[in-house]
């Protein structure tokens, strides 16, 4: 198969042929359809993260049509149309059991742990307790661009920080996972601030339904901004980008008993951050929650959302690209926040 493959950290990846993937007993092989190029895959290409080992296939937002099943799967056929979650869960622990296989001990993830969706198959682990159906009212690039991204801000918004209907939202980082938390917000009937120094990137927020898009370079102190428009500051903020200077302003722009909620993956320069947690954690009663992915069990109200019109996924989308691509499409990442979500739509070129 036609695979694009990492050969060497911060260099562009090889396009070229490679072994078509093996399907275990509890698997299945997928024949991708569109896949997602998304932040995470270009801190994964940059080496920030120890679990990629070269040479690696990276690319963790798919969604295509199974090709091969393994002796064991129960739940799927050859030809269903399906996406998964980037976080495999073993299915068989106690997390998993109960809903929380995003921190499973057994875990694997897609594009990280092992090869992605970069290519024209792939194997999915544990498939019966993973995939995801797909309706055929949902098309397979909007599949992929639910994948981490609207996944990750739908969880973080819905049931990790339990965002309500007239309740403020800052969203610091107006990328791909920033604008799918604005969307999402509006959609629940939040009002939102988003915050980034990338002047397209606060257009697309606007545009996405954004109540107030600021830049932070404007301020002295984007936080006290925030704090002046909404009256004592946002009741949730959101961290999509995990560099410190966002984590600490998202803390301080929140209100008196607020939520942060952490999106954005730290790299390891930003991994170890210092709080004033007398004046600004314990005195104000803030909670700081950590969230990461979504669990397969968790899609169907987030697909029941967008097939209504609720949550509009045809504006993420801002550009469609081949395989062979890949490399400049990662660099778009180069900037603090991209603006939209970029989707490979052609494998065989």
């Amino acid at each position: 198969m036609k695979a694009s493959v990492l050969h060497k950290f911060r260099t562009p990846p090889n396009f070229e042929e490679v072994d078509d993937p093996v399907c275990r007993p509890k698997s299945v092989v997928v024949e991708l359809k569109a896949c997602g190029v998304c932040r995470s895959d270009h801190h994964a290409w940059l080496g920030n993260d120890p679990d990629v080992e070269l040479p690696h296939i990276m690319g963790h937002e798919l969604a295509g049509v199974i090709v091969e099943i393994g002796s064991e799967i129960k739940e799927f056929s050859v030809g269903d149309r399906v996406t998964v979650p980037f976080i495999l869960g073993c299915g068989l622990c106690s997390d998993c059991q109960t809903g929380n296989s995003t921190i499973c001990d057994h875990q694997e993830t897609i594009g990280f742990t092992i090869r992605g969706g970069f290519a024209q198959f792939v194997e999915i682990r544990f498939a019966d307790f993973n995939l995801v159906s797909l309706p055929g009212s949902l098309s397979f690039e909007i599949a992929a661009a639910m994948g981490c991204r609207v996944t990750t801000a739908f969880r973080a918004l819905t049931d990790r920080a339990c965002l309500s209907a007239g309740e403020w939202l800052a969203v610091f980082g107006c990328g791909g996972v920033g604008t799918s938390a604005v969307v999402i917000a509006k959609a629940m009937g939040a009002k939102v601030i988003g915050i980034d120094i990338n002047s397209f990137a606060l257009k697309k927020a606007t545009d996405l339904g954004a109540d107030i898009v600021l830049d932070p370079a404007k301020f002295k102190n984007i936080w006290q901004e925030v704090r002046d428009l909404t009256n004592g500051g946002v009741h949730v903020s959101l961290d999509a980008l995990g560099e410190e200077v966002t984590f600490q302003n998202s803390i301080r722009s929140l209100r008196k008993l607020g939520r942060h909620i952490q999106v954005g993956m730290p790299t390891a320069d930003n991994a170890i951050v210092s709080l004033d947690l007398l004046d600004l954690i314990y005195s104000r009663q803030l909670k700081i929650i950590g969230t990461r992915g979504m669990a397969s069990s968790g899609f169907e109200p987030l697909i029941k959302m967008i097939n209504d019109g609720s949550i509009k996924m045809d504006s993420l989308i801002t550009r469609k690209v081949k395989l062979s691509q890949v490399h400049e499409s990662m660099l778009q990442f180069r900037t603090k926040s991209e603006s939209g979500i970029t989707i490979i739509n052609n494998f065989s070129m």
